[in-house]
């Protein structure tokens, strides 16, 4: 079961329930957390409520036919780096320039137990479903990093999963790390969607794909797929490093990480278009623009 949000005939964020075969089930709910902190009420999971309400519902609607938002305002997006191969081996490609014959932190960081856990966004610059992702003005290397995200709770509950794009700057983080926060974060640089898979929807996590295509010119330029099971910790592990002696607002995501990295060679261009596709969740699609004018002279 999945909880989507669509703008309704009155241009109002509607909160729904899609069912496995995309059919739409308008909820009685404001938001996706008016939903958890009824069925916490009620003594039942969200999964619960939302198929009751489902049972008894008389309307319903195809998929195709609603436009989709966010599915949830998330007061914010965290992030955790390294925590597959493939992204440890992209970063040691950036800070040695292509010098991989030796140790960096990057690789302390993958085998440590502490996880590398950073700020990605907040609501206002986060974006939904077909909505643009914007190129930062002053990098020559940008990717999208498809990951599965995790809606949690302020006690650190996973409550469901979702699709998101944490745009990087390879090359400003590959200059120096402290530079991460601004490789990381700029206007629409983070894009999370098309839906929240309900956890107690899900068997195994671990079993879930992650696919991302690029598109430029209408032409598919890159392709890859992974498996979360390539996941070096677990996911509660990361929530219970982001939650610790930290305040948490219900409904923040987390990202666990990317596991597709396009080749070192490709930089994302104005008018390409990514895909990231979690099978069970959907695709979270993003045009990919230019937000205006250089604002800074890179010397």
């Amino acid at each position: 079961m999945r909880i989507i949000r669509y703008i309704n005939n009155q241009n109002q964020k509607q909160l729904a329930a899609v069912s496995n075969e995309n059919k739409v089930f308008d909820l009685p709910y404001e938001d996706f957390m008016s939903l958890v902190q009824q069925a916490n009420e009620q003594g039942q999971t969200a999964l619960q409520v939302v198929s009751d309400i489902i049972f008894k519902a008389k309307d319903e609607k195809e998929l195709e036919q609603v436009t989709l938002t966010t599915p949830i305002d998330a007061p914010e997006v965290w992030a955790a780096g390294v925590t597959y191969e493939k992204s440890k081996e992209a970063r040691n490609y950036e800070a040695t320039q292509g010098k991989l014959d030796s140790q960096t932190f990057y690789d302390k960081v993958y085998d440590a137990e502490r996880p590398e856990i950073f700020f990605k966004s907040t609501a206002a610059r986060t974006v939904g479903p077909n909505e643009p992702v914007y190129l930062r003005s002053d990098s020559n290397w940008q990717i999208p990093e498809p990951e599965l995200g995790l809606v949690i709770d302020s006690d650190g509950t996973i409550l469901g999963y979702i699709a998101g794009n944490d745009m990087s700057c390879r090359d400003i983080e590959g200059e120096n790390p402290l530079y991460l926060p601004q490789a990381k974060i700029w206007k629409n640089s983070c894009a999370i969607g098309p839906a929240i898979l309900l956890k107690d929807a899900v068997e195994n996590p671990y079993d879930l794909t992650i696919i991302c295509r690029i598109f430029r010119n209408n032409e598919k330029v890159f392709e890859g797929e992974a498996q979360v099971n390539q996941l070096k910790r677990k996911l509660d592990e990361l929530v219970s490093y982001l939650v610790l002696d930290n305040d948490v607002f219900a409904g923040t995501v987390l990202l666990t990480g990317t596991c597709i990295v396009p080749p070192n060679d490709f930089t994302l261009a104005d008018n390409d278009r990514i895909e990231i596709e979690i099978p069970e969740i959907g695709i979270l699609n993003n045009p990919v623009k230019v937000q205006g004018k250089v604002a800074v002279e890179v010397k």
